[in-house]
């Protein structure tokens, strides 16, 4: 057994040379076996090679995207020359701006959804704040804020998706919002409509026109103003005093009691009127008791006050409305006057009309008109039936020249405006009344919805 074990030893080691001289291509084949995966070699990240920026240098993208905005803002600043107005309509959510009547820029817009919906009519900017936020909604940022009612309704900055999504506001794109911003100022009529409306040029012979008698033509040259206020007020302190110590009639002394005399009374002279200077109001007052004379010492004062105020700057605003009867004059957010007016089949729609003085013409008396119309908005006039039953008329408004042939308008009142007439003034006639957001620091507001 020693010797047999020896002897398989002796084989195994002379095998085990032999194949080792073999040629390795002669070599036998072992099974193939799975070659193991080699080891993760850790790969280092690429490399980013970013610009330097030294301070007070933007990088060359940036620095382009801004230059190019610079560009537009430029380009279209220099469009916006002329009298600016901004034309939003709800159902394209897009806003135009417009000088001299023509459009130089367009912009996507948000506005209301229809539990806060975006009120429609006629409107102006009355406030401007770069840095506004929100005091009603969680201080949230609506920067390059324009005011157009003080219940809060504005253009701004914000989010706009395709489709209504604000409280009420118009959200305009960050870079138009501040484009826009740039260049309007206070007073610049901004229009909102359901559909598209676009301004029309129009002529016609009863519009407004300059008068080139200056105001202060109008006033009394033997004294000053000063003098006129302290005059008719002891005019006035006079004739009451006098009334005092007399024995007066009730109808005397309701008539004492009248408030003051409406604003066209004492911004318009009547020409029935003899004129006459203070000094003679005063010795007539003291002479003899007459409440004629009370009321035209009213009148006096309430005209020297008048003339002391200065107007504000400032084209003049009127408005005409149907519902009220009467033609309202503001200049400057600040009321003048108001007057009646009657109207030519006054069961008829009016619609809404927006007439703007762009110029003066080349006979410096007349002015280069246009006008916006929008549809719907009439408040249905009724008139009574044969069997006495009230009935809504229900028929189309007025077109723009329709409606201003249809307004009667007194002289007088014609006069006045004429000689506050300049570039920028503007008329609208309507079927509504003020609406509720005209107040101080306002120019008319009227809402068609």
């Amino acid at each position: 057994m020693t010797a047999s074990t020896a002897l398989l030893a002796g084989l195994a080691t002379s095998l085990a040379t032999s194949a080792n001289a073999l040629p390795f291509n002669l070599q036998p084949q072992a099974a193939p076996q799975p070659m193991a995966a080699p080891p993760e070699v850790a790969r280092p990240a690429p490399t980013v090679v970013r610009p330097v920026k030294p301070n007070g240098v933007t990088t060359a993208s940036r620095d382009k995207s801004a230059a190019k905005e610079k560009e537009v803002a430029e380009d279209l600043a220099s469009k916006s020359k002329g009298l600016l107005s901004v034309i939003i309509a709800i159902d394209k959510q897009q806003l135009t701006l417009y000088s001299d009547g023509k459009p130089v820029a367009h912009s996507r817009v948000s506005t209301g959804t229809p539990g806060h919906p975006t009120p429609m009519g006629v409107f102006s900017i009355i406030q401007k704040d770069r840095w506004h936020r929100s005091n009603l909604y969680g201080d949230a940022p609506m920067f390059f804020m324009q005011r157009i009612t003080w219940s809060g309704v504005a253009m701004h900055q914000g989010i706009v998706p395709n489709q209504p999504a604000s409280h009420g506001c118009i959200r305009l794109p960050e870079a138009f919002a501040r484009q826009m911003w740039g260049i309007t100022k206070l007073g610049v009529r901004v229009i909102i409509a359901r559909n598209e409306v676009t301004p029309v040029a129009i002529s016609h012979a009863r519009l407004f026109t300059l008068k080139l008698e200056p105001l202060e033509a109008k006033g009394e040259p033997d004294v000053t103003s000063a003098e006129m206020v302290k005059a008719a007020y002891g005019a006035l302190d006079v004739a009451q005093f006098a009334a005092a110590k007399r024995d007066v009639t009730a109808s005397d002394a309701s008539k004492l009691r009248d408030p003051a005399l409406d604003a066209i009374a004492y911004a318009l002279k009547s020409p029935r009127e003899t004129p006459a200077t203070s000094s003679e109001v005063v010795r007539s007052a003291y002479d003899t008791f007459d409440a004629s004379k009370v009321r035209r010492a009213k009148s006096l004062a309430s005209n020297a006050v008048a003339e002391v105020r200065p107007l504000k700057p400032g084209p003049i605003s009127v408005f005409i409305s149907r519902k009220e009867g009467k033609l309202f004059v503001r200049k400057g957010f600040d009321p003048l006057f108001n007057a009646p007016v009657t109207f030519e089949r006054p069961d008829k729609p009016l619609g809404t009309h927006v007439f703007t003085a762009l110029s003066v013409t080349d006979d410096n008396t007349t002015m280069r008109w246009n006008v916006v119309s929008m549809s719907g908005g009439g408040s249905a006039a009724t008139k009574k039936s044969e069997k006495g039953v009230k009935a809504e008329y229900a028929g189309p408004a007025s077109n723009a020249t329709e409606a201003f042939d249809r307004v009667i308008i007194p002289q007088d009142a014609l006069d006045r405006i004429s000689e506050l007439m300049s570039p920028g003034a503007s008329l609208i006639i309507s079927d509504q009344g003020l609406g509720p957001e005209t107040g101080a620091g306002t120019d008319f507001i009227v809402l068609t919805r």
